[in-house]
């Protein structure tokens, strides 16, 4: 049986009979094993059990299905889950931001790392969006020019991983360079964009600079687990693919 070992240190003071100031004579540790022979506190077990109860409860609640694993690795610059998160929360936000500021969002963009865990074929639970994202992430929209845009696409050009990133993005790498649309349209430099992320995301997290200094920045008060809650529970069935948003030709 594994133990659990707690370091206990004493800490022995030299005390003085008069008013002088207190001398530090020694540092004795000592390792004290926890095992299975130490008994559990019934008071605090009893006080604690229902919010467990109730805990385990919610995080079981059934909120949709998926009928295929949910990954952030079945793809090489593209995922299922990837795709289905920078989708779903820009779906869930869109609506907010338009009524907020009469505009809408251009696409949406969250981080390979941000992908916290994968949700395997079946039931979709309340655990599942927790354990997909267990931070506690806004959502915000950035207004970029295009330079910042092209920023963007360099950054996602040389790390060449499965950033998550909304439907309303096509960029195909060649061999001479990229082709980069916003639905079905070219980067127009006379134009600002406005990028769906989280907080952490807009302060430079994961080295995404590009979403620093914005021209705008808009705060939605939405949480990003609270989108993937929201979504799931409006989704009775899950339906997402690879569709090559982001490809090599």
């Amino acid at each position: 049986m594994k133990k659990i070992i707690i370091s206990i240190f004493t800490i022995v003071l030299f005390f003085s009979c008069k008013n002088e100031p207190q001398h530090l004579l020694k540092i004795e540790g000592k390792l004290l094993p926890i095992t299975s022979e130490i008994t559990s506190n019934k008071n605090i077990e009893n006080f604690v059990k229902p919010y467990r109860v109730k805990i385990e409860k919610e995080m079981s609640n059934i909120l949709s299905y998926t009928p295929i694993n949910l990954t952030r690795e079945d793809g090489e610059l593209e995922s299922s889950l990837g795709n289905l998160m920078a989708d779903m929360c820009y779906q869930e936000a869109n609506p907010i931001f338009n009524k907020k500021t009469g505009k809408n969002i251009d696409f949406a963009l969250f981080n390979f790392g941000g992908v916290r865990a994968s949700i395997p074929k079946g039931n979709i639970t309340m655990q599942h969006a927790f354990n997909l994202m267990p931070f506690e992430n806004q959502l915000v929209v950035v207004e970029l020019s295009s330079e910042k845009i092209k920023e963007l696409i360099t950054y996602l050009i040389n790390k060449k991983k499965a950033h998550p990133i909304s439907k309303q993005v096509s960029l195909v790498f060649t061999n001479n360079g990229y082709n980069f649309k916003i639905n079905n349209k070219p980067l127009n430099d006379s134009k600002t964009y406005f990028v769906l992320t989280s907080d952490y995301l807009q302060h430079g997290g994961d080295h995404m600079n590009f979403f620093k200094n914005p021209v705008n920045l808009y705060k939605i008060d939405y949480k990003l687990r609270n989108a993937i809650i929201d979504y799931f529970k409006e989704t009775d069935t899950i339906k997402v693919k690879l569709d090559g948003r982001i490809r090599t030709k």
